[in-house]
């Protein structure tokens, strides 16, 4: 039970750097090792009667303060709203010539939004024809800060068919995979489940979901503009279009360019795919992860091993 309870704590201790307590069934889904739920269940409490993990109701936090409480029940309730919005927003954008699926990803994916959050989405292109869509949908973007939705259509994260199956594996692309949200795309997603089968290694009590997502159906626009341009044309456009692209953003990336959430403009440029730099808030993040484990497993260390 000892290593169950330092899971336990791994698992609170990522999402605590988000300020997000958790139920005990997520606790259970999120834990790094497979065990059985009631023993799950029997450790946690073991933690909260010594006074390792604080209860409030139904959640679970690290922190002994009930503000956590609300402000994850009010995320829910927004993140609600805009799930539905974003449901809307991908029956648009799954029109765009080579777009294959759409996932919500994000702080919206694990069900919290507040009044600062975007739409993040995850979209899967058609191999070799990335960044033909990405450009399309992206010049469509730059219309919606002419009615101030721009926020609705943060696209920031494509791959496409050839490779879906994500690169860096650790325990943030676990989680961030594992709770995307399909929303166009049903057998795509299966097949991207399957390719990332890895995130079993790390998140061992999660399976991934069936897709939940529609499937996609094309427009007779949509058809014609991928008939054309498949095509030796439509190589060299999709080719001189992430040039382009990888140009603009290294520029912004050594003139240390801020976002609106003042992190520096990075994004990892390749054929297939085109992501926030996993250097960036990626790195900084596993490293606050790892010191934060570590001090939390090493202090109470005496109380766990008592309660064991």
């Amino acid at each position: 039970m000892f290593s169950i309870k330092n899971n336990i704590l791994a698992a609170l201790a990522y999402f605590d750097m988000f300020n997000y307590p958790l139920t005990s069934t997520e606790i259970y889904l999120f834990l790094k090792s497979r065990c059985d739920i009631d023993n799950s269940h029997d450790a946690l409490n073991d933690l909260v009667i010594n006074r390792v993990v604080y209860q409030f109701d139904n959640f679970y936090s690290l922190k002994n303060e009930q503000w956590l409480i609300d402000r994850r029940r009010q995320g829910n309730k927004k993140a609600a709203e805009m799930i539905a919005i974003a449901g809307r927003i991908s029956n648009l954008l799954i029109r765009f010539p080579y777009v294959r699926g759409i996932a919500i990803s994000g702080s919206l994916s694990k069900n919290f939004a507040d009044e600062n959050s975007d739409i993040d989405l995850f979209v899967i292109t058609e191999k070799n024809r990335l960044w033909i869509a990405r450009t399309l949908m992206h010049a469509f973007k730059k219309l919606t800060y002419l009615v101030g939705k721009q926020e609705y259509f943060c696209m920031n994260y494509y791959i496409d068919e050839q490779q879906l199956e994500i690169v860096e594996q650790t325990v943030y692309t676990a989680i961030e995979v594992v709770t995307l949200i399909p929303l166009q795309g049903d057998a795509l997603f299966e097949r991207f489940y399957h390719a990332n089968r890895w995130t079993r290694s790390y998140l061992p009590n999660k399976v991934l979901r069936l897709s939940s997502a529609k499937a996609v159906k094309n427009s007779v626009f949509k058809n014609l503009f991928e008939w054309m341009f498949n095509t030796r044309l439509g190589d060299a456009i999709d080719n001189l279009f992430m040039q382009v692209t990888k140009k603009r953003w290294l520029k912004k990336t050594e003139q240390m360019q801020l976002n609106a959430k003042g992190k520096v403009m990075a994004l990892a440029v390749d054929k297939h795919f085109a992501k926030p730099d996993p250097k960036n808030f990626q790195g900084d993040l596993l490293v606050r992860y790892e010191t934060k484990v570590a001090r939390l497993i090493t202090k109470p260390a005496d109380v766990l091993a008592h309660s064991s």
